[in-house]
C-alpha cells in the first residue's frame, strides 16, 4: 500500500464546536477513513480510489447557515502522513492512570504508558469517543476477560484491555491499512495476547466473550448489535460509542430487543459512551 494516493480536505471552522466533531460525523459517513484536528478546523483524508465527485452534498452540515466551513483539497501520499500527523499530536491523558503518546514523545511516569503510531487510522485518544471508551476501561476489570474489540482502528482500546490483563483481545477492522498499524501497534506494546483481524462482524461465529468494545458509528451499530449480543457470556458487558447522546433512544431499543440492559453512559461534547449489561 506505499503507493496509495490519498486525498487530504483542509477545513477550516468556525466555530470550531460542535461544527468540528459532526463534521467528523459526516465525513466518515460518505467514506472518509482518517481525521486531524487542529486549531482551524480539521484535516480529513481519504483514498483517491474511494472519492466520488459530490460526494459532499450529503454532507449537511457544510450548508448549515450556523457555521462558517471552507475547505481546500490536495493530493497526499500515504509514506507523508507520519510527517503530517506529528505536527498535531500531543500525548493524551486519561484520568491520572493512562497517557496515550507517540513513539517520539517522552516516556510518563504513568500505570498504563499506551504508544500508537496511527498512520492513516482512527483512534489516538484525542476523539471523544475513544477517550470515553478509554475511560470506560480503566474504570472496569477486564482482568481474566475475553474480549472484541469491533471497529479497532488503531488498535489502542485492544491494547488498554491487554494491559488490564485482559486473558485474550480479539480486534477487528473492515479497513486493511488499519489492520496493518494494528499489528505494529500491538506489538510495540508488547500486547501478546491481542489478536488483529481484517474484516466485519461476519467474522463473528461461535466465538464467546465476557466484553465487547465498538467504537462505530451508529448505523452499523443498530446493524451489528444482534451480533454482539450473541457472542456475549452471561454477565458480560457491552461498551458501545461513535454516536449522539440525541441517539440513546435508538441504540436502547435495539439493544433492549436483544436482552441488553442500559447501565451507564459517559458523554463528552454530545458524544456518549455507553454501557450494557446481559
Amino acid at each position: 500500500m506505499s503507493n496509495t494516493i490519498y486525498l487530504e480536505y483542509s477545513f477550516k471552522v468556525n466555530p470550531i464546536q460542535p461544527a468540528s466533531d459532526i463534521l467528523i460525523a459526516e465525513l466518515g459517513e460518505v467514506g472518509f477513513e482518517s481525521f486531524v484536528e487542529n486549531e482551524d478546523g480539521v484535516l480529513a483524508y481519504i483514498q483517491q480510489q474511494e472519492w466520488k465527485e459530490n460526494m459532499l452534498k450529503s454532507v449537511t452540515i457544510l450548508s448549515d447557515e450556523k457555521f462558517s466551513i471552507e475547505f481546500q483539497k490536495k493530493e497526499i501520499e500515504q509514506e507523508n502522513w507520519n510527517a503530517t500527523w506529528e505536527q498535531n499530536f500531543n500525548p493524551i491523558q486519561v484520568s491520572d492512570q493512562c497517557v496515550v503518546r507517540a513513539p517520539f514523545h517522552d516516556k510518563p511516569e504513568t500505570v498504563f504508558d499506551i504508544v500508537i503510531e496511527p498512520k492513516m487510522s482512527f483512534g489516538t485518544g484525542h476523539h471523544e469517543t475513544t477517550h470515553m471508551m478509554l475511560q470506560h476501561i480503566l474504570d472496569h476489570d477486564f482482568k481474566h476477560k475475553k474480549v472484541l474489540d469491533m471497529g479497532s482502528g488503531t488498535g489502542v482500546l485492544a491494547i488498554l484491555a491487554a494491559m488490564k490483563d485482559a486473558e485474550k483481545v480479539d480486534a477487528i477492522d473492515i479497513d486493511h491499512w488499519c489492520y496493518l498499524n494494528a499489528i505494529e501497534n500491538v506489538e510495540r506494546n508488547n500486547c501478546d495476547q491481542v489478536n488483529v483481524y481484517e474484516g466485519d462482524s461476519n467474522l463473528l461465529k461461535e466465538q464467546k466473550y465476557d466484553i465487547v468494545i465498538a467504537n462505530i458509528n451508529r448505523n452499523i451499530l443498530l446493524s451489528d448489535i444482534p451480533k454482539y449480543a450473541a457472542v456475549l457470556n452471561e454477565n458480560g458487558m457491552l461498551f458501545l460509542s461513535g454516536f449522539y447522546s440525541e441517539d440513546i433512544p435508538l441504540i436502547n431499543e435495539k439493544c433492549n430487543e436483544n436482552a441488553l440492559k442500559f447501565e451507564k453512559n459517559l458523554e463528552k461534547n454530545n458524544w456518549v459512551a455507553v454501557k450494557y449489561v446481559n
